[in-house]
């Protein structure tokens, strides 16, 4: 008999459920780069609706999704995005914005709840003094929840504040919104009222939500427009994409009812593990499906502890040289 694995790497682990393998078997498609894919069509549209915008592309990863924004928007060359330093574009994306789109990137220090300094974005934007010297500042991208703050929302009200000052300078406002669903039903705002003031919102679906593959991006028709020609130049235009689209529509449909109770989860679990005397847990700090725990013990690193885990068929990933992460998700049974 095989032993059963707790995965607590990622949200990103999930397998599909029975309903999503239905789902995906069942679909009816066509020609998603035609746009003719009426599976696609279907649940695109129903993300719109639900982020509250006007239209919306399915894309196959956040990654992806967020590198089509920043130059669905930055479509000059020598544009800039003010971002957090500690951001997922930044750090994890493998410097997309410049590498292909050319666009310079300007970092503002990222709280320790994720946000950052509001007079600092402001301070960061360029003068139109310095146009023979500088980058044009176009754009402004907030991560919500924020992965390397532990998983901490972003409030509605922050979000609405950064969305004026974009709005006061002629800036565009991107929401990195890969885990959006968590920080919606951690804050008990609705995700369309969260997302208000942005112009443009990433969604993973292959996170909290399950499904196997792909993200949405949503916002305005226009701007939709631009992004499923980016798509198509990034070589992210496939054809029965339905198949795809209709496991996401399930998790959407089945799992956004559940974060809570992971939520209710992570935070058990960071209870337990600071009763434990090798370890560090700041437990305010766990506001959604992550936990990060500090060795304090000098004799055990967090490789080692992860090995002797996974020997006990417990997988968790190291962050650092003395800190782990572990992710609570609904398909962890």
């Amino acid at each position: 008999m095989a032993t059963k694995v707790v995965d607590l790497r990622s949200d990103t682990v999930t397998k599909p459920s029975e309903a999503m393998r239905a789902a995906m078997a069942a679909a009816d498609v066509d020609d998603d780069v035609l746009g003719a894919d009426p599976t696609a069509c279907r649940f695109e549209a129903e993300m719109a609706r639900i982020m509250g915008k006007e239209a919306a592309l399915f894309v196959p990863s956040g990654t992806m999704a967020n590198l089509i924004s920043v130059l669905a928007h930055c479509d000059a060359r020598g544009s800039e995005v003010i971002l957090g330093d500690d951001s997922h574009v930044h750090v994890y994306e493998h410097g997309g914005i410049s590498t292909l789109g050319g666009v310079h990137p300007r970092t503002v220090p990222n709280n320790p709840d994720g946000t950052m300094d509001v007079d600092r974005i402001v301070a960061a934007i360029r003068s139109t003094d310095g146009a023979l010297y500088y980058p044009t500042t176009r754009l402004i991208c907030l991560e919500n929840t924020h992965g390397n703050s532990g998983g901490k929302c972003l409030t509605v009200e922050y979000t609405d504040k950064v969305g004026e000052v974009a709005k006061a300078h002629g800036l565009k406002l991107h929401i990195d919104g890969a885990r959006i669903f968590n920080a919606s039903v951690a804050l008990g705002v609705p995700v369309d009222r969260l997302v208000r003031a942005a112009d443009s919102v990433s969604v993973c679906l292959s996170k909290g939500i399950g499904a196997p593959v792909g993200s949405v991006i949503v916002g305005s028709k226009a701007f939709i427009q631009k992004a499923k020609i980016l798509r198509k130049t990034l070589g992210g235009g496939m054809r029965q994409v339905g198949v795809l689209c209709a496991a996401a529509e399930v998790g959407v449909r089945d799992t956004l009812g559940k974060l809570a109770d992971d939520h209710r989860k992570a935070k058990v679990l960071a209870d337990g593990l600071k009763k434990i005397k090798h370890f560090t847990v700041d437990l305010t700090s766990v506001e959604t499906n992550m936990v990060f725990f500090d060795m304090a013990d000098p004799r055990i690193t967090p490789a080692k502890l992860c090995q002797a885990l996974k020997q006990r068929s417990v997988l968790a990933m190291p962050t650092s040289s003395k800190s782990i992460r572990i992710i609570k998700y609904v398909f962890l049974h």
